[in-house]
C-alpha cells in the first residue's frame, strides 16, 4: 500500500501526524454523500463548502446542474470522502406515485425506476440523481429555509425516505429570516435521521466539522469510517495551521533581512538615487508579503475563485500607508517594552520606508518614554547608505529594516489574511461590505499582536532579535516558540466569530 505523503517539516515537535495510513489499513470504504434537493436551493454551495472546492459551478439560474458530478476530498493525496452534486427534482409527484405503487423488492426499487424511465425526458433528473443513491451513497437533502414548506417538498422527502438510505436534512439558511425554521424542522423529523441548520455561504471550519460529526450518527454502519474521516480532517487542520505559522516566520526572516541595492554613475543626484532605491525597497517588501499571503490562500484551497478581499479592509491598504500603521502593530507602551528587549529602533523618521510620511504614532513616542527618548530617535526605519565604488559612481542601499513595529504590522496583516481565508466558505461568491475603517488612537490597536500577553510578545521579540543579529541557531530555537504563539492565536481566530478588520 502506498504510504501517505508527509509534510516537509522535520522538527520533532511539529511533525504532522501521518493522516491517511491508519485510515486505509482498516478499510478501503470511501463514504459518499449525494447532495439532493429542489433546483436553486443551494445544493452546489453545500457541496463546494463541505468539499472545500471552489471549482464547483454555482449559478442563480435554476436547473444549471443536469448531471451528477463527484467531488472527492483528498488529504495527503489520498481520497477520504466524496460529495456528489446532483440535479434538482424534476417530476416529484409522478416519481412518488410510481414508487408507492412499486411492488418489487426494496433493493431493486431505484434500478427498476431508472430502467423504466431512462428514455423519458420528463424523468431525466430523477434518473440521474438516483444514480449515486443506487450505488450506496448517503443522502444530504438541502432546502432553502427562507421560504415555507411546499407540497413538492413533502413529496421529495417521502421519495428519499422510501430509498431506505442514511439521510440528513440541511436547512440552508441563506439569511436571518427564521419565520419558517420550526416548520421545516417538524417536517424533517418525520423522514430524516438528522436535521441541521447550515449556511453554506458563511460556514467556517468548525461548523463544517460539526456537520460531519452529525453525519456520523445517521447510520451505525457508517460510524467507524466517518469517525476516521473526522479525525483526519481535524489533524489536517492542525497541520495546515502549522504550515501557516511557518510561512509567517519565513516572511519575517525575509523582510527583516531584506536590503535593496543599486549602483549609480556620478551624474545621478543623491536625492534622486535615494528615492529610487527607497521605491525599490518598498516594492520588493510588498512582493514578499504578497507571495506569503498567496501561499496561505492555497493552503486552504482558495485556488480558483480569486476575488479581491473586501476593499474597505485594512488588508487592502498599502503596507506602508498611514492607516495601516495606525490600525495595526503595537501600542506606544508595547513598542517601548519591545524595543527594550530587542535593542531595536522605533524611529521618528519614516521617510525612506514610508514615502515621506511621518506618523503621529511615532513622533509622539519620545515624550511618552521620557529619559529614554534619545534612544528611539535619530535613525530611519530603513536607512539609506551611500558607498563610493572603485571605478567611479556610488552604491545606494536601503535596509535592513530596524523599526520595532514593522514585524508586528507584518504579523497582523498575515493573521488578518488567514482569518479571512478560513472564514470564507468555498460556496460563497461575493464579499460582504465590512464598513469603513476609522483611524484609531495609537494605544487602541485593532490587530492581533497588540492583544498578546507580555510572554507572547517577549517570545516574538527574542525571535525577531535573533533574526536581525543573523544568529540562525538562536533564531531556530525561538522559531519553535514563535510557532507555538502563532498556533495559539490561530486557534482563537478559528474558534471565534470576531469582526475581521
Amino acid at each position: 500500500m502506498k504510504s501517505a505523503k508527509r509534510s516537509t517539516l522535520n522538527r520533532e515537535s511539529l511533525n504532522p501526524v501521518p493522516l491517511i495510513e491508519e485510515f486505509l489499513m482498516d478499510s478501503h470504504f470511501i463514504p459518499e454523500f449525494a447532495v439532493l434537493g429542489h433546483p436553486n436551493e443551494g445544493k452546489s454551495s453545500v457541496v463546494s463548502t463541505l468539499g472545500e472546492d471552489d471549482s464547483v459551478k454555482i449559478s442563480p439560474t435554476p436547473g444549471e446542474t443536469v448531471r451528477c458530478r463527484v467531488f472527492p476530498v483528498r488529504i495527503d493525496g489520498e481520497e477520504i470522502i466524496q460529495f456528489t452534486d446532483t440535479p434538482g427534482f424534476q417530476s416529484p409527484r409522478q416519481t412518488l406515485k410510481w414508487m408507492e405503487a412499486y411492488d418489487g423488492t426494496e433493493k431493486s426499487r431505484l434500478s427498476t425506476f431508472r430502467d423504466a424511465h431512462k428514455d423519458n425526458p420528463d424523468f431525466r433528473n430523477e434518473c440521474e440523481l438516483f444514480t449515486p443513491i443506487e450505488r450506496g451513497a448517503g443522502i444530504i437533502f438541502v432546502v432553502d429555509g427562507s421560504r415555507p414548506v411546499r407540497k413538492n417538498d413533502r413529496m421529495e422527502m417521502e421519495i428519499l425516505r422510501l430509498t431506505g438510505c442514511p439521510r440528513m436534512a440541511i436547512i440552508n439558511s441563506k439569511g436571518r429570516d427564521e419565520e419558517f425554521l420550526a416548520a421545516w424542522k417538524n417536517e424533517f423529523r418525520k423522514s430524516f435521521n438528522s436535521v441541521r441548520v447550515f449556511n453554506a455561504h458563511n460556514a467556517n471550519y468548525a461548523e463544517r466539522i460539526s456537520l460531519l460529526e452529525s453525519l456520523r450518527a445517521i447510520d451505525q454502519d457508517w460510524q467507524p469510517a466517518l469517525e476516521k474521516v473526522i479525525s483526519v480532517f481535524k489533524r489536517d487542520w492542525k497541520n495546515r495551521n502549522t504550515t501557516v505559522a511557518e510561512i509567517i516566520c519565513d516572511l519575517l526572516v525575509k523582510c527583516l533581512r531584506h536590503e535593496a541595492v543599486r549602483t549609480y554613475a556620478d551624474e545621478t543626484g543623491e536625492k534622486v538615487a535615494k528615492a529610487q532605491v527607497q521605491s525599490t525597497y518598498q516594492s520588493e517588501i510588498v512582493a514578499i508579503e504578497k507571495k506569503a499571503h498567496s501561499k496561505i490562500r492555497r493552503i486552504f484551497k482558495q485556488n480558483i475563485f480569486q476575488v479581491e478581499l473586501p476593499p474597505r479592509s485594512v488588508i487592502n491598504e498599502p503596507l506602508f500607508s498611514r492607516q495601516t500603521w495606525q490600525v495595526l502593530g503595537l501600542s506606544r507602551a508595547q513598542l517601548a517594552a519591545a524595543a527594550a528587549v530587542s535593542g531595536g529602533v522605533i524611529g521618528a523618521g519614516l521617510d525612506l520606508a514610508a514615502s515621506g510620511l511621518t506618523f503621529g504614532v511615532f513622533t509622539s513616542i519620545g515624550g511618552a518614554i521620557g529619559a529614554g527618548s534619545a534612544y528611539f530617535f535619530g535613525e530611519q526605519m530603513a536607512k539609506a547608505k551611500i558607498i563610493g565604488i572603485r571605478l567611479g559612481g556610488y552604491r545606494v542601499s536601503v535596509g535592513p529594516n530596524k523599526n520595532v513595529n514593522f514585524p508586528y504590522v507584518l504579523i497582523d496583516r498575515a493573521l488578518i489574511c488567514y482569518a479571512y481565508v478560513i472564514n470564507w466558505a468555498h460556496g460563497r461568491r461575493d464579499y460582504p461590505n465590512t464598513g469603513s475603517l476609522s483611524i484609531v488612537d495609537p494605544d487602541e490597536k485593532a490587530g492581533f499582536a497588540s492583544g498578546w500577553s507580555s510572554r507572547e510578545r517577549k517570545i516574538c521579540q527574542f525571535f525577531l532579535k535573533a533574526i536581525r543579529k543573523g544568529d540562525d541557531l538562536q533564531a531556530e530555537d525561538f522559531r519553535e516558540r514563535m510557532i507555538g504563539v502563532l498556533l495559539e492565536v490561530m486557534e482563537k481566530i478559528s474558534g471565534s466569530s470576531a469582526r475581521i478588520i
